[in-house]
Formats: structure tokens, C-alpha cells, sequence
């Protein structure tokens, strides 16, 4: 590929970008559409009526919201989004940084080492193969390779300072997180699962007994966890009956029968609706929890009376089999995954085996698509397909043609195939077992990451046959050498990876649009980290052999800047919180690019036969280790476990200001699986609601406020 290939991909990118940045501003300004691009607003602010806009500025382009995104605070995106979108957004802000630091280095003083490498007769840049900029064209036993040598220590060392300061800010966070929110359920909460089955007694009484005889003073309650019942599908039916019911034109409707559809027949959610009703008031609390009791499941929510009690019983083994009495520390209300608490516990483990072996069937089937796609890229392959199909052949003739097949196609089919990656490992996960939903999203993120790095970066990387993608690394040794020989010639693929899965894939313009209670979407974590990852291993890995890339990530990373920005402010709604606990995989992502990097250089400078470079990379390698040790000592733990200190001192705190009461009144209506029976408990014992009741109450609350929405200014 030469200078004008990457020069149309950039244009055609180009273009595509602006026109569905262009057609978002103008989608987004319409009033009908205020439920699919202001979702988060109009879920959780309450709605204000600031004027109409002309019919005129309504379909004509704007950039207020790129302005709106730019100038948010730190503080306003804690507020909206919490610490998970904040340390989502410190990714963007660290490749930024980095790169910034990268491509002055390299484009300054390792580029021209790179294009005046050979003694050799240049032509005109356009015309230029973009082989002549990547560490390639430097010749063997050159005395200018200590340039990139010195350019690897010094990107090195600015991403480990970097990461350092944000490991050590983002920790900060999560620990004022913890100590500074409002008293939340999960602190005072165990999950056991594994409640041995006894012919004597329900799994509830066997839960009551076994912490009660172990836990006499902080044990304070539980709740069972059930498997479906009547009241559950009676439940889940009326909200999809309700959901259809919203989508049904309201002249369609009789006025004068509000509850029923034309020519008499009954409202199907209202007789839902009477259903449940009749089911809550004719039915005693006593016979529902009969009822239930057949159907309880050997897990529990245990609650104990304060946060250092729970964390001790979580981290404890509480039984000489440690497949009974498992304990955890549980997860926030909203964030419980409740069909996969009735998994018997021993499962779990074959359920995890399963979810690995068809993990990596789906990668090694994926191989057919990328070697498809990697022929497109090569002039051999290009001419065998000329003579199989004559027709293509006066077609791939055509120098644009030729342009976009090989410069512009590839990306695009590939980026379209990883599109099915992350629903596919969200469905593995679901049956992996995991109890949270923030658990199951960081399962499926962590290999979504393993999946796009193997795929798109050293399937292409190592591209030939599948024997050979199988037994490259049978060596050790050699595989510096072969990953030396390889990523630069890859490294013009991997600029139009950019620009194509880049610059134009970062806005979903459309979405069903439905009322926002019912399609609210959280952040999907587990598809955007990978997705932002894998860019920066792609820089890491390409900066010095291959700086041309680097102006384009830049690129990449600045739109995602505003994108991300705009979607958390306006989009997504926050349902749970888990205090920025996939920061650690971030940060493992990034000292793994890094030691690649290193060890690619290494096998690149013993090919160019440059002894000192490759002495002054060992010591580079040892230093990187050494300090992803030490972060792993110094920050890790705090995203795995509580610090007791701290819980101390939140208890200590809330017997001084006499709240104890109060939050036991809390935490035991907090896990209730059923609605009703959270109203009906709540009623009887003068409880607070469930917070899942009053979550559902307040999603109603904003619909109903929807119906009132007054014109809104759109920027």
C-alpha cells in the first residue's frame, strides 16, 4: 500500500465521520427523538420546558453538544455517571496523554530515521509505499536504531507514570466512594450459596440456625432467594403487555372505554393488573410465603448488623466442605443478577468450564472470516481472484477500485464481524453463573479483550495458514523474531483498522425508540474498554515501527473525547455501581501492550544486528515488570476486597449519630426478589420500601412526567 491507499481510506473515513456526525446533530434536535438521545435526562432530571427551536435550526447541523461535552467537569461526570464513568473516561484521557507524548517523539525524530534508512532514490510522497516510514526500511547494524531505542524508553516511561497517577487517583476515588455515599445494603449483605439441603428443615430455617449458632450478636436477618412463581409471571406479563400497550397509537383507542379496546373486550394489562391486585389482597402473607417456601432455592441474601461483621463472614471458610456455605460479599440491590442465583452452587464451576471451551471454539472459528479478509489485502490473492471471476478482473483494474479493496475493504469486513463478538460472550456469560450484573459485563469485557487483541491483532499479525497461526510460538525464543518480522509489514492494515473501525463506528445514530423507563441502557463496559484496549495496543505496538499511525489514533481517541462524553451526560443511566472495579484490567491491558512492545523491539534490533539497543531493552523489560508488581501490591487489593478500617470507622460513625436502627430497617427490605411481597412486608412491618420498589416506582414516576415534556432546547 502506498501513500494515496491510506490517502482514500482517510477520505472515505473522513467523509463518512462528518456525515454521521452531521446527521446525529440533526437526529438528535428532533422532538421526537428526545427518548432516544436524551434517555438519562429524562429518566433521572426532572423536565423542564426552555423553549422551542425554529423549524429552520432543527434540520440544520450544529456542534453545541460537542462544546456541551467539552466543557464537562470531571465533577459532573462523578455526578452523573459515577466512578465507573469516570475511570472509563481516564482511559480516554490516558491514551490521549501518552500518544501526545509518542507522536511528538516519533514523528519528529523517529520518522525521518525511518525514511532515510536506505541509501535509495525516493519518490514523490504520494506515490511513496508506506513500507519506506515503518522501522523496515532501516538498514542492518545502523547506528541510528539507539533513536528508537531511546524513543521506547522514554513512551515507556511516561505510560508507566501516567498509569501510575491514575491507578493511584481512580483508587482514591473508589475508597471516597465507599466511606462517602449513603449507608448502601450490600456493605451490611452476605450471599451463601451452597445451603446444604436437610429432610427437617427448608433451606430458611437451616440459614436462621447455622448463623445464628455462629453469628449470635451481628447476625441480624436474611431472605431467601425463591425460584420463579405465579406472582413472577404474572408480573414479567404485565410488563410486556404495558410495553406493548405503549406502542399502540392512541386514536385506536376507545375514549369513552379507557380500560378496554374497541367492541368491549377487556384491557389485557389492566385485567394483568387486576390479577396481581387480587393476588396481593386475597392472598394472606402467610400462605404466599407457603407458597414460596416450596420454591426456595439453597442461596440467601445474610444480613448482618455491621459492615466489618459482613466482610469477615464474606472472606471466611465457613465449613470443612468448601462447597457448602459458600459466602460473598454481596452486590448492590439493582445490580443482582436473580436468575442466576437459583444455579445450584455446584454447577458453577462446570458451567465456567463450558463457558472457556465455547469461548475459544467461537475465537479459532472467527480465524475463517480473518484470513478471508487478510487475502484481500494481498496482490496475490487479489490476482487469483481475477482469474476465478473474469468479471472482477477489468473492475480491480481500476486504480480507485483497487484503492478501496485493498486499502478501505478489509477493515470494514473485519470490524463488522467483531459486531457479533460481544453479544456472543454476554450470552456465555449469562450462563457462566455470574451472580451481578456488573460481574457478568467484566467477565464478558476481560475476554471480549483476550478475543479482539488475538484476532485482530496477531491473527493479522501472523497471517498465512492455520497450521502455521498454531505452531508460531512453538519456540519461545523465536517468537520475538517472528512478531519482529511481522508487525511492520501489517502496521499500513492496522492505520486503515483505525480509520475504519475508528473514526466512523464511534456514533449509533438510530435506536428503537420506546419509552425510556423500559429501554434505559446502562454503559457497556463490555464493549467499549476492549474497543479502546485494543487501539492502544495498536499504538503501543506500531509507535515506533510504524509512527505514521499515531496522528490517526490521536484522532480517534479526541472523537471518543466528546462521543463518550456526550453518551454518559445524556444517555446512559447509572443502575448500579461498582466503584471503578475494571480498573485493574485497564491497567493490565496496558503494561502487556508495553511489554510487547518491548519484546518486539527486541527481536527487531537482534535482526538488525544492533547489540547495544537490544543490552538497553532487558533492563526495560525487568524495570516495566517491577512496576506492574508494585502497583499490583500497592493498588489491587483495594479493588478486591473493603479495607476493614474503613468499615470500622463507618460503623463507629453511624452508633454516634444513632442511624443503626434505621439502617437495619433498611437493608432488610433492600433484597426482596418480589415486588409484591416487598409492598406487602413493607405494609406489615412498617418497613421503608424495597429499593427495588421504590426504583420501579420512580421509573413510573418519569414516565409519567414524559407525558408532560415540554419543548425542548436542543444544542
Amino acid at each position: 500500500m502506498d501513500v494515496s491507499d491510506l490517502l482514500t481510506s482517510a477520505g472515505i473515513n473522513i467523509a463518512i465521520c462528518v456525515m454521521l456526525l452531521s446527521l446525529y446533530s440533526i437526529l438528535r434536535k428532533q422532538p421526537g427523538n428526545a427518548c432516544v438521545y436524551f434517555t438519562r435526562r429524562l429518566v433521572s432530571e426532572p423536565v423542564r420546558g426552555t423553549g422551542d427551536i425554529s423549524c429552520f435550526e432543527r434540520f440544520v447541523p450544529s456542534t453545541g453538544w460537542i462544546a456541551k461535552a467539552w466543557q464537562a467537569t470531571d465533577d459532573e461526570i462523578l455526578a452523573v455517571g459515577g466512578v465507573d464513568a469516570v475511570a472509563f473516561m481516564r482511559i480516554v484521557v490516558f491514551s490521549i496523554r501518552v500518544f501526545i507524548i509518542a507522536a511528538v517523539i516519533c514523528l519528529f525524530i523517529v520518522l525521518p530515521v525511518n525514511y532515510y534508512g536506505q541509501d535509495m532514490q525516493h519518490k514523490e510522497i504520494h506515490s511513496e509505499s508506506l513500507e519506506v516510514f515503518t522501522i523496515g526500511n532501516v538498514k542492518e547494524d545502523s547506528k541510528w536504531l539507539w533513536v528508537h531505542c531511546l524513543a521506547l524508553y522514554l513512551i515507556s516511561c511516561s505510560a508507566c507514570v501516567l498509569l501510575y497517577s491514575d491507578y493511584k487517583s481512580i483508587t482514591k476515588m473508589r475508597l471516597a466512594h465507599i466511606t462517602g455515599s449513603p449507608p448502601n445494603p450490600s456493605h451490611f449483605t452476605v450471599l451463601v450459596r451452597g445451603v446444604p439441603w436437610s429432610p427437617d428443615n427448608s433451606y430458611s430455617n437451616s440459614v436462621e440456625q447455622f448463623f445464628s449458632t455462629y453469628y449470635p450478636e451481628s447476625y441480624l436477618s436474611h431472605q431467601m432467594v425463591y425460584g420463579s412463581c405465579t406472582v413472577d409471571k404474572l408480573m414479567k406479563d404485565a410488563e410486556r403487555m404495558y410495553r406493548m400497550l405503549k406502542s399502540i397509537d392512541p386514536r385506536f383507542l376507545d375514549r369513552s372505554l379507557p380500560y378496554c379496546i374497541p367492541g368491549g373486550a377487556a384491557h389485557p394489562f389492566m385485567v394483568l393488573n387486576l390479577r396481581a391486585d387480587s393476588v396481593s389482597s386475597s392472598t394472606s402473607m402467610d400462605r404466599l410465603q407457603s407458597s414460596q417456601r416450596r420454591k426456595e432455592c439453597p442461596a440467601a441474601f445474610v444480613f448482618f448488623r455491621t459492615r466489618y461483621a459482613a466482610l469477615v463472614a464474606a472472606q471466611v471458610l465457613q465449613s470443612s466442605n468448601p462447597m457448602l456455605w459458600v459466602t460473598e460479599l454481596a452486590p448492590e440491590p439493582h445490580d443482582v443478577y436473580w436468575s442466576n442465583l437459583s444455579i445450584p452452587y455446584k454447577q458453577v464451576w462446570l458451567r465456567k468450564i463450558t463457558t472457556l471451551i465455547a469461548s475459544v471454539v467461537f475465537m479459532f472459528l472467527f480465524l475463517l472470516p480473518v484470513t478471508f479478509m487478510q487475502g484481500l489485502t494481498q496482490l496475490e490473492h487479489l490476482d487469483q481472484l481475477s482469474r476465478r471471476v473474469p468479471f472482477l478482473k477489468g473492475i480491480l483494474k481500476q486504480e480507485f477500485i483497487h484503492r478501496v479493496v485493498t486499502g478501505y475493504l478489509p477493515s470494514v469486513i473485519l470490524m463488522l464481524f467483531l459486531y457479533a463478538v460481544p453479544p456472543t460472550m454476554m450470552l456465555f456469560y449469562a450462563m457462566e453463573g455470574n451472580i451481578s450484573r456488573s460481574q457478568r459485563k467484566r467477565s464478558a469485557c476481560i475476554k471480549v479483550l483476550y478475543f479482539t487483541i488475538w484476532n485482530v491483532f496477531f491473527v493479522n499479525v501472523l497471517y498465512g495458514s492455520i497450521i502455521r497461526q498454531l505452531t508460531v510460538f512453538s519456540s519461545f525464543k523465536d517468537a520475538p523474531t517472528q512478531l519482529a518480522r511481522a508487525v511492520p509489514t501489517q502496521a499500513t492494515f492496522f492505520t486503515t483498522y483505525v480509520l475504519s473501525s475508528g473514526w466512523a463506528s464511534l456514533k449509533f445514530i438510530l435506536r428503537t425508540k420506546v419509552e425510556p423507563s423500559s429501554c434505559a441502557l446502562t454503559f457497556p463496559h463490555h464493549t467499549e474498554i476492549p474497543r479502546l484496549l485494543l487501539f492502544v495496543h495498536i499504538g503501543f505496538t506500531c509507535s515506533i515501527m510504524a509512527p505514521l499511525i499515531l496522528p490517526f489514533l490521536l484522532v480517534f481517541f479526541f472523537l471518543a473525547f466528546l462521543v463518550y462524553r456526550n453518551q454518559i451526560l445524556n444517555v446512559y443511566v447509572r443502575k448500579y455501581e461498582s466503584g471503578g472495579e475494571f480498573w485493574p484490567i485497564v491497567h493490565n491491558s496496558a503494561i502487556f501492550s508495553l511489554l510487547l512492545t518491548q519484546v518486539i523491539a527486541l527481536g527487531i534490533f537482534g535482526i538488525k544486528r544492533s547489540p547495544v539497543a537490544t543490552g538497553f531493552i532487558i533492563p526495560l523489560i525487568l524495570l516495566t515488570l517491577l512496576f506492574n508488581e508494585y502497583c499490583r501490591q500497592r493498588f489491587s487489593p483495594v479493588f478486591k476486597r473493603r479495607p476493614a478500617q474503613i468499615l470500622i470507622e463507618m460503623d463507629q460513625q453511624d452508633e454516634q449519630l444513632g442511624r443503626k436502627e434505621e439502617i437495619h430497617n433498611q437493608i432488610r427490605s433492600a433484597y426482596f426478589q418480589n415486588p409484591i411481597i416487598s409492598h406487602q412486608v413493607s405494609i406489615n412491618s412498617n418497613l421503608p420500601l424495597s429499593r427495588n420498589t421504590s426504583h420501579h416506582q420512580g421509573d413510573e414516576d418519569n414516565l409519567h412526567g414524559l407525558k408532560s415534556l415540554k419543548p425542548f432546547r436542543y444544542i
